[in-house]
């Protein structure tokens, strides 16, 4: 590493601005425990049905999606205009006030209203903190910093599970009201504590803010001394990689499809739609029903379970945090890729051979546990890496917008999980688990031979990554780190095979 100085500082705000995963995360979990609560069921129905309809549940998890897509979108132009922290501060906001709503609601439509308007919050939140991080993180632990925003998700997805256990102990409107405003807390600590946060060095060049994102760098890495060969590095790299990228007018979403960077807008987009592809949220929005299928009886039981997944999962992401940025991101998506591949097979097999699971403690036992090794495969390389890779892969003209249309391509595909693995796990069951262990097979593949690896380059570096042929297995070794030469000539001639 160039400077050790970049300690405490940078670590400390990018753990902060994660605690916008934690909202995510919470989110996510609470709303699958919620929708099984008798006082919620009575009074979205006005006390005529005991459980909510398959277009009612549908409606209340598949709206809060919609709004992260439309989220997504909309904090290109935010972080753009507004700044990466100012957009945060606002994603916050309207979170809250999302969370507001659910948390007063007085029926069916009001409920839906405030999960289409918190989703708005999510949406923005989960493109915005990547990026934010991607652009304060030394190369060389970047990878470090930006899983912790999937440590804070999975955080968040922990203690909903719990707090759902509690929740259901109550015999009032509280059980389902003190879940859905305890989400309130994690981000108006964010809305507040980012105004101190600083803003992103790369944005406050981009503004002509020059002498403020040399402050900015010097303060995060060399404990505020401006003339640290290692700050003064930096500094020029983002000076003169901004300087080419004016040069040559990179600016509007159309120059995302240019052949300069059409290949990173779609591994961008792939790696998120991938990440929804391993199955993983039909694990999350639906643990309950499929620990009952594995053999688990009663809905306490299977609760308890899923709370247990939960832990797993928060705590299988930090071998992504410590080893990420050693391993690779190339090695940690294949060998995740693989892991939960033959979890979901195996899995599969055995619940197509065996009949009556709950009748077969062998079966069942084997089954749980592989849904949990699964859990832990994606929780130190898919969930992490599929939001690290988007953030650092774009120039900085462009990266807010790349990473925007990769982050809604992920909620797209959240939706479309969310939709049908419940008629999957009703029509096919086992082959729901054969489904995703295959996709999982693909995946590997296609990260061996079109992802290249990022690690230890600086994001003013990537032009270099991605230049030459789109087979990641041929592509060179990473240079010495060191000055990058920034001339416009060799770039502008240089091509991309895609």
């Amino acid at each position: 590493m160039g400077n050790l100085a970049h300690s405490w500082q940078v670590y400390a705000v990018c753990f902060f601005a994660a605690i916008g995963g934690f909202c995510f995360g919470y989110d996510t979990g609470i709303i699958s425990g919620v929708l099984t609560m008798k006082h919620f069921i009575n009074l979205m129905t006005d006390g005529t049905q005991i459980e909510l309809t398959s277009l009612q549940t549908g409606t209340i998890t598949g709206l809060l999606l919609a709004g992260c897509f439309v989220g997504a979108l909309v904090a290109s132009p935010s972080a753009e205009y507004f700044s990466r922290k100012r957009s945060i501060i606002l994603g916050s906001c309207i979170f809250m006030v999302g969370a507001g709503i659910q948390c007063g609601t007085r029926g069916y439509a009001m409920m839906i209203v405030g999960r289409a308007i918190a989703g708005i919050g999510i949406g923005m939140l989960s493109m915005l903190i990547p990026l934010y991080q991607s652009e304060l993180a030394p190369k060389e632990i970047r990878g470090r910093l930006i899983s912790l925003q999937q440590f804070m998700i999975t955080t968040g997805l922990m203690v909903a599970f719990w707090v759902n256990v509690g929740g259901d102990k109550i015999d009032s409107d509280a059980s389902f009201r003190i879940p859905l405003g305890i989400q309130i807390a994690p981000a108006l600590i964010l809305a507040l504590g980012a105004s101190f946060l600083p803003y992103s060095p790369r944005w406050l060049v981009s503004k002509n803010r020059n002498e403020e994102a040399l402050t900015v760098l010097a303060n995060l890495h060399a404990n505020g001394d401006k003339t640290s060969p290692y700050v003064v590095q930096e500094y020029e790299d983002i000076v003169h990689q901004i300087e080419y990228e004016r040069s040559v007018a990179v600016t509007s979403y159309l120059e995302l499809l240019k052949p300069g960077l059409r290949r990173r807008l779609i591994l961008g987009i792939l790696i998120q739609v991938f990440q929804q592809f391993t199955g993983i949220n039909s694990i999350m929005y639906y643990a309950p029903k499929i620990f009952q299928q594995a053999g688990i009886d009663g809905n306490s039981a299977s609760l308890i379970a899923s709370g247990v997944n939960g832990v797993l999962n928060m705590l299988a992401t930090i071998p992504a945090i410590v080893y990420l940025d050693r391993l690779g991101r190339r090695m940690t998506l294949i060998s995740g890729a693989l892991l939960m591949g033959t979890c979901m097979l195996l899995a599969g097999i055995v619940m197509d051979k065996v009949v009556d699971m709950s009748g077969n403690k062998a079966a069942s036992y084997f089954c749980i546990v592989m849904i949990y090794f699964f859990v832990a495969g994606f929780a130190y390389s898919w969930g992490p890496v599929g939001w690290v890779y988007p953030a650092e892969i774009f120039p900085v003209s462009v990266r807010s917008k790349g990473n925007s249309i990769a982050t809604a391509a992920n909620w797209l595909m959240n939706f479309v999980i969310s939709e049908i693995v419940p008629v999957m796990l009703s029509k096919i069951t086992w082959g729901t688990y054969i489904f995703f262990g295959c996709c999982c097979g693909v995946m590997s593949v296609c990260v061996y031979i079109f992802f290249p690896e990022t690690k230890g380059r600086s994001l003013e570096e990537m032009d270099s990554v991605f230049t030459g042929s789109v087979f990641a297995f041929r592509a060179q070794a990473a240079p010495n780190i060191g000055t990058v030469e920034i001339n416009a000539t060799e770039k502008v001639e240089s091509k991309e095979e895609f």
